[in-house]
């Protein structure tokens, strides 16, 4: 992947609070917010709902962490990140069909409105690290 990428300060400290929002969500996996966020996994998903709610924890706090501080491989973390983000889409979805309260999204209007946030996070994570500029540069 392109290193030489250069980023300008507001992608930096954007990329840098998007990492920080996902060990914040990491810690909520792991600790307080368990039974929320497994209310989000769709039953059709053929493992433990808590592990998958760890397992998802793990994930963003290590690409929490690596958003933060993994500054040589940022390009590579920010196609991973909108990868998993696109990966648990299907869990927003999941609570908007079946209308599941979790996280203050207590009505059909509010769980439809977080899906349109969705895209809004892969542009994020895309744009804040370079990689939308190395996804899009044609050689």
């Amino acid at each position: 992947m392109n290193k030489d990428i250069q980023t300008t300060l507001l992608q930096k400290i954007l990329r840098i609070i998007l990492g920080a929002f996902m060990v914040l969500a990491a810690v909520g996996h792991l600790t307080l917010q368990r039974a929320e966020f497994q209310a989000q996994v769709p039953d059709w998903i053929p493992m433990s709902k808590d592990l998958i709610v760890l397992l998802s924890g793990g994930v963003e706090l290590l690409l929490g962490l690596a958003m933060i501080f993994w500054k040589k491989e940022r390009v590579r973390v920010g196609i991973v990140l909108a990868i998993f983000y696109v990966l648990i889409f299907p869990g927003n979805i999941a609570q908007y069909a079946n209308g599941i309260n979790a996280f203050g999204l207590n009505t059909d209007g509010k769980r439809l409105t977080r899906l349109f946030f969705q895209p809004v996070l892969v542009l994020w994570a895309l744009w804040s690290t370079g990689a939308l500029k190395v996804l899009l540069k044609k050689d």
